[in-house]
């Protein structure tokens, strides 16, 4: 397991899967430790992931200053990294909450970015997120399965502030609830780093217009990827983050939640390796 030291001296690890060329990597959560991604539906097949630890998450250590959680403060983390592993520019891709910190790197970096890959990204560093009406507009979606009538009040209770999170309604994060899903989705309290998620999007993080107007920088092709079913981001809301990019182009893969590589590896692989290749 190979490691770098960060600027403030906090000893950062990622971890080294595939062969092929190198596809730096950040995991959602928010401060998942990035076991969650496995080998990415079989991505490893084609390209060498190397799966970023965000600090206080997997095997990276606990900054001596919890601040730093906070996704902005994280940018120069990825610079670091990339400088370590001796990349002029690379191929990074991005889940959920990660695609935050991408988009921000990406605004302070554009020149090291070679391909972007958001993931059913959270576009919060673009003024954007998605509601409670997405969310549950996305979860009728799946009013004809069997674990729905118990799932959907749960659901709606917590997003309305009036219920805490409840695992019945696990299975509208996933396209298919099968033992696959439940299996990712009972390692999760584990691999997160609570505490360190609730900072991620602490005020300051974010200034929308300032990274927007960054972005006309980049030239790097992006790919904006959601999930059909997925609640956050909504396809909708997916086409209005990719206009935040000078050259980007979205794909929404049929019956998928927020995690599209366990949905359906084969049509994961092939959208993203098409993209990579060009």
């Amino acid at each position: 397991m190979p490691t770098f030291t960060a600027g403030d001296g906090t000893r950062l690890a990622y971890h080294l899967r595939g062969a092929g060329e190198p596809l730096a990597v950040l995991p959602g959560g928010p401060l998942r430790a990035s076991a969650y991604f496995g080998d990415l539906g079989g991505l490893t097949a084609y390209r060498r992931l190397a799966l970023l630890d965000l600090r206080g998450t997997g095997d990276s250590a606990v900054p001596a200053d919890p601040a730093t959680y906070r996704c902005d403060r994280m940018v120069e983390d990825v610079e670091v990294w990339r400088a370590h592993m001796g990349l002029e520019h690379m191929d990074l891709l991005a889940h959920s909450a990660g695609a935050a910190l991408a988009m921000l790197y990406a605004a302070r970096h554009p020149h090291r970015i070679r391909r972007l890959l958001l993931i059913t990204p959270n576009p919060s560093a673009l003024g954007l997120r998605g509601t409670p009406g997405d969310r549950l507009a996305a979860a009728r979606l799946r009013a004809g399965e069997p674990w729905f009538p118990e799932a959907f009040p749960a659901f709606r209770a917590w997003l309305a502030g009036e219920a805490d999170f409840d695992d019945v309604f696990l299975p509208f994060f996933y396209g298919r609830w099968d033992d696959t899903a439940r299996a990712h989705a009972d390692a999760e309290p584990a691999q997160t780093n609570e505490e360190a998620g609730e900072r991620y999007f602490a005020e300051g993080a974010f200034a929308p217009d300032t990274t927007r107007a960054a972005l006309a920088a980049l030239t790097a092709p992006v790919l904006v990827y959601a999930g059909g079913l997925d609640g956050s981001p909504r396809p909708d809301l997916a086409h209005r983050a990719a206009r935040a990019f000078p050259n980007a182009e979205v794909a929404v893969q049929p019956g998928a939640g927020h995690y599209p590589w366990l949905d359906d590896p084969e049509a994961f692989v092939s959208r993203t390796v098409d993209f990579l290749a060009r």
